[in-house]
């Protein structure tokens, strides 16, 4: 790239930072906290929810007064950043939210150590970066990118269909295949969201434009960490209380922390009933995480089918070598 180069000086909006932090910190934390530590209408939760409302609010009126606001609402005017910061919030939402799990998949159900539940994720690693090299080359030599989100958010709604499928019995050369589809739709998805983020606005926009694409996809990430885990949280006791007992379901589901609040050496203590019954209830809790990230990945497409094609560079072609002189 070779962009003009020119120094100005600049305002920092810190009365946006600081409002912006808060309601997305009371966000966060109404998720969390939300029918695990606190009931959804204690005064808590409900305070959370007065506190998020009235510093956004604020937030708002902030920006449009701020000289250079922290995230200029003006951007949100157009559709092609409007759509792509919607289908960075889902990105986040469903891939980080539902992703948070496999770890947790690999190490009690197929008996991986935490390494090796890191190595196991290559295969989602390989589907991403082979798909993110192919689609960033097809776009430096066409300048078109509009087939790439559409197609990105159908493969990763397809790889989230896959780990529904997740259960006691699912080897690990079927959840390394699961896991190449995901990761394809995710290499479709990831960088060309930010390409189209920065296309769709001017020259002087593109710093804010790269940054709001990072935190919609950041936040997308929290608020889909915090409320599947809640989610995973609640079937994991139920499911446990269904086949185990409210015993057993209150020791292995205490504090919240579903599976992670006991070690997995554990699971060799236990008699082959006990145990079998626990696995059940974590892979099924699991594939029913994934249930509810299809419900927001299926989203990604349709938003990103009314993106509009803006391309970024004509295709071009090597000029024709000079002729050597006679």
């Amino acid at each position: 790239m070779h962009l003009p180069k020119y120094r100005t000086e600049h305002k920092i909006d810190w009365l946006g930072a600081a409002l912006l932090s808060v309601g997305i910190t009371s966000l966060v934390l109404i998720t969390t906290w939300g029918g695990n530590e606190y009931d959804w209408g204690s005064p808590q939760i409900l305070g959370l929810v007065v506190l998020a409302l009235l510093s956004l609010a604020a937030f708002a009126l902030a920006e449009r007064r701020a000289a250079e606001p922290i995230i200029s609402l003006g951007l949100f005017k157009n559709r092609n950043f409007a759509l792509i910061s919607g289908v960075g919030f889902l990105l986040g939402f469903a891939m980080f939210g539902a992703m948070n799990f496999l770890p947790i998949f690999q190490q009690y159900v197929q008996g991986a150590s935490a390494t090796g539940s890191g190595l196991l994720l290559l295969p989602l690693m390989f589907g991403m970066l082979t798909v993110s090299i192919v689609s960033g080359r097809a776009i430096t030599k066409t300048g078109r990118y509009r087939i790439f989100p559409i197609v990105g958010g159908v493969l990763m709604t397809a790889g989230m269909l896959l780990l529904t499928r997740l259960d006691v019995h699912t080897s690990r050369v079927e959840l390394g295949a699961y896991l190449v589809v995901l990761g394809a739709g995710m290499g479709f998805l990831m960088q060309t969201s930010m390409l189209i983020a920065q296309n769709s606005v001017e020259q002087r926009d593109l710093g804010a434009a790269s940054g709001a694409a990072t935190f919609f996809r950041s936040i997308g990430g929290s608020f889909g960490v915090s409320l599947f885990g809640a989610i995973f949280a609640t079937r994991f006791q139920d499911h446990l209380t269904d086949r185990l007992g409210a015993q057993a379901a209150e020791q292995f589901s205490s504090g919240g922390g579903g599976a992670a609040s006991f070690d997995p050496s554990v699971l060799a203590s236990l008699p082959a009933a006990a145990r079998n019954g626990l696995l059940t209830s974590l892979a099924d809790s699991i594939a029913g995480v994934f249930w509810w990230a299809v419900a927001f990945a299926v989203l990604v497409p349709v938003l990103a089918w009314f993106i509009k094609e803006i391309p970024c560079g004509a295709p071009t072609t090597p000029p024709p070598r000079p002729r050597n002189p006679p």
